[in-house]
């Protein structure tokens, strides 16, 4: 196992008799020793990564920009857009009492 230069690094269980390679692996302290080596090179290559990769050149800020400004500007537009159906007179029979010839079919 390559251990990043890790001080406590596993011990080489090669080289050991199969009743202490049995007892190291099971007391856990293989697994442990192991772990430490994986995050210290995972937490390597994560440095390395963002030392190296592509700087961000477009600022992106919360509440600017995007596909809209959100529910409450969707509200308003459906509310603007049901008042002016409302107020739309092509809508609206001309008659007194709309009520006339209610049953009479359109020809």
């Amino acid at each position: 196992m390559k251990t990043a230069g890790i001080r406590n690094k596993p011990v080489d269980r090669r080289y050991l008799s199969d009743q202490d390679k049995s007892d190291y692996n099971n007391s856990g302290e293989y697994s442990k020793r192991a772990g430490a080596v994986k995050r210290a090179k995972a937490y390597r290559g994560n440095m390395a990564y963002q030392n190296n990769r592509p700087v961000s050149t477009v600022t992106s800020t919360p509440g600017t920009g995007g596909f809209g400004v959100g529910l409450g500007a969707q509200i308003t537009r459906n509310r603007k857009m049901g008042q002016e159906k409302r107020q739309s007179e092509a809508l609206r029979p001309d008659l007194d009492n709309p009520f006339v010839d209610i049953y009479k079919p359109n020809t």
